[in-house]
């Protein structure tokens, strides 16, 4: 997959979760670990900017096991970058790069996908953060800023020289945000003609649309994003999958309902009462997605404000 051999022993998996802000903290991590032994986890972004001014905070916070993690930085100023490189490599096995969000704060900062319309500035920020660290460096983006941009065969050979040794990207255009469906056929071109391991993102959402993203778009691995909210097992499932060829069923509500209290009970735990319920409200209509009643139930859940009340109303789920 690499000839790094750094690179070879973080990725044993064709599983990475991918960055999500405000969704893949410490908690969801660890809850994605406690299944998946092996693929690699990535932390929210974390901004370079913030990291100059800001040291520290739960946005850090690891465990042993979480190896192997990627902590991703954005920015578009090589020196701040190099700066936050050299202030996460003790925390992380991989420092990556944000060149693919798309939300509009981050693109007028010439942070995220802007990058994609300066590739020269996007090197230079490869270059940076290997000065900085001693960690593989990756990094994600997406095919383009438009339509009419679909530059990202080009420009993942451009990061690849200038020191990229992993790259993740996801199937759509900036302009799609996160409407319309990942392109899978086309990151096949892109894995053609980099030497670089290449993960698919977009739209891998079960083990049977991870195995059509690989077969479409030819990459090592699937990167999953959205897929994993109400579901912490969906990466160990598609991993067990692609090593025994076995599809393991979904978690029943029962499992799901536990995970869910365990994911609020850990956030509390992390953020303290208030913040941690306020914090997990985003969660609850994805992991009671399909049962009966489930709008009904997520508007309770969603204004409810004690702890008590909150696992009472879970618990009448099965009555």
């Amino acid at each position: 997959m690499s000839n790094n051999p750094i690179v070879q022993t973080l990725i044993q998996s064709k599983v990475s979760l991918a960055p999500m802000a405000g969704i893949t903290d410490y908690v969801l991590r660890s809850l994605v670990r406690k299944y998946s032994k092996s693929c690699l986890l990535t932390t929210e972004m974390i901004s370079s900017e913030f990291l100059a001014q800001v040291k520290g905070g739960d946005i850090l916070k690891r465990d042993e096991n979480h190896s192997p993690i990627s902590y991703q930085i954005s920015g578009h100023k090589p020196h701040l970058m190099k700066a936050a490189a050299e202030y996460l490599t003790p925390f992380a096995d991989m420092i990556d790069i944000n060149m693919g969000c798309p939300v509009n704060k981050v693109v007028k900062g010439q942070d995220g996908c802007a990058l994609m319309r300066n590739a020269s500035l996007a090197a230079d920020l490869v270059k940076a953060v290997k000065d900085g660290t001693n960690k593989p460096v990756s990094v994600k983006f997406r095919l383009g800023y438009t339509f009419d941009e679909l530059n990202f065969v080009d420009f993942g050979q451009k990061m690849q020289e200038a020191g990229a040794e992993f790259i993740t990207i996801h199937g759509r255009t900036r302009s799609q945000m996160y409407s319309g469906h990942a392109d899978w056929k086309l990151i096949k071109k892109l894995k053609e003609n980099v030497d670089v391991p290449v993960f698919a993102n977009g739209d891998v959402t079960s083990t049977e649309t991870a195995i059509e993203c690989l077969e479409q778009s030819g990459a090592d691995g699937v990167a999953i994003g959205r897929g994993v909210l109400g579901d912490p097992t969906l990466l160990y499932r598609i991993e067990h999958y692609l090593h025994t060829g076995v599809k393991l069923p979904i978690p029943p509500l029962e499992e799901r309902i536990e995970m869910l209290k365990q994911h609020l009970n850990e956030e509390i735990k992390l953020r303290g009462e208030n913040i941690g319920i306020k914090f997990c409200r985003k969660f609850y209509p994805y992991y009671i997605a399909g049962i009966k009643n489930a709008a009904k139930i997520r508007s309770i859940l969603v204004t409810e404000e004690k702890y008590d009340n909150i696992i009472k109303t879970l618990d009448l789920l099965f009555v």
